[in-house]
């Protein structure tokens, strides 16, 4: 039996931090139901190429949309009519959770804020999901993952010196903000086990990119120094970056005195008890002399030999994969995370609870 099974929530949500939630909630086994636009559904159906298609060539919709939505059913309702906001209702009266993602107060004109739904079940948490949370000056915007990466002060800290700002990969934000209302809606419905009351959880994607700034946030806080791009290494620990052996590139990641000994052991270097170098705080304030002496010794290696040669003496070192590569990977191909449901291709939930892997057992829905 998985954690959330018999919980039911209604995804009234589109794009990727509020499916992203709603696909964790189902992941773990909660009942989750999709509310989508007639005829069109989620934008993201249409946010390709690449589609997906079936054995027929059909279009499945864009792999984007089913990166989100595992293991949802979903209901074609307009709530801009009066039919289809008794239809929301009638699936909220008896639901646990709704998760939301309109614009603050979007949802009041059709009688659909919490306050309304709230009325007719008391139980329900709700969780509100916005660009810049339910008050304050910004709170009217129409919040992106690409602005709140901006604006939280991410993408000052992000790419290579060299280069203006970068922002993430992923939709960093998003995803963050999604994973932290799957949290926020357990706490909640722990807390509605004890009272009996429900709850609404204002998510904004600034706030979370502002949350997980994590130490270099506190690295301001505490010095005063803003932090600032330093591409492949690391604000508080040296060497903690990427060095290019003869090969290609690998990352090497000392964290204490003892893993830095033993990199001098493996690369034939006396630095140990070099007063510029024996400490982490030396290392730091000394880390471009440090750079490059390593980096002198890395080129004569092969990334791969020299990894082993530091994994083997409890140096952390690894090559950087692109995608199909970490897909390839032995650990990766162990653990399972390329997984298939109905036919469309996905990456599984990281989260295991007592030997299982928490993933739904469908696919995304399709097109009502």
């Amino acid at each position: 039996m998985k954690p959330l099974e018999g919980v039911r929530v209604i995804e009234l949500a589109r794009i990727l931090a509020g499916p992203w939630c709603g696909q964790l909630l189902a992941d773990l086994g909660a009942e989750v139901i999709k509310i989508e636009r007639p005829g069109k559904g989620d934008d993201t159906r249409q946010w390709g190429p690449p589609f997906v298609h079936d054995a027929n060539g059909d279009n499945l919709g864009a792999a984007y949309y089913h990166s989100a939505n595992r293991g949802k059913q979903s209901l074609a309702i307009d709530i801009a009519s009066e039919a289809g906001q008794a239809a929301v209702r009638a699936l909220v009266a008896d639901a646990d959770v709704l998760i939301e993602n309109y614009k603050v107060g979007g949802l009041k004109r059709y009688g659909l804020d919490y306050a309304s739904l709230a009325a007719i079940n008391p139980r329900l948490v709700c969780c509100s999901i916005t660009g810049f949370g339910q008050n304050g000056p910004y709170a009217d915007r129409a919040g992106y993952d690409y602005l709140a990466q901006g604006m939280g002060g991410f993408m000052s800290l992000n790419g290579d010196p060299s280069t203006p700002p970068q922002k993430a990969g992923i939709a960093y934000a998003d995803i963050f903000t999604g994973v932290y209302s799957g949290v926020a809606i357990l706490a909640a419905l722990r807390r509605r086990d004890a009272t009996g009351s429900g709850a609404h959880i204002d998510m904004a994607l600034l706030d979370t990119q502002v949350a997980v700034l994590a130490n270099q946030a506190l690295n301001w806080m505490v010095s005063g120094e803003v932090p600032q791009q330093l591409g492949n290494a690391h604000p508080n620990l040296a060497p903690y970056q990427t060095f290019a052996a003869a090969n290609g590139d690998l990352i090497i990641a000392v964290g204490n005195d003892a893993q830095f000994g033993r990199l001098c052991e493996v690369l034939g270097l006396a630095l140990a008890d070099d007063a510029r170098f024996a400490t982490n705080p030396a290392r730091v304030a000394n880390r471009e002399t440090l750079a490059g002496i390593v980096g002198q010794a890395v080129a004569g290696w092969s990334k791969g030999a020299l990894s082993d040669a530091l994994e083997a003496v409890g140096v952390p070192a690894g090559p950087i994969n692109r995608i199909n590569e970490a897909f390839a990977d032995a650990q990766i191909v162990h653990r399972g995370m390329a997984i298939e449901r109905d036919g469309v291709p996905g990456v599984a939930s990281p989260i295991v609870i007592d030997g299982e892997r928490m993933v739904s057992d469908r696919g995304s829905p399709p097109l009502p």
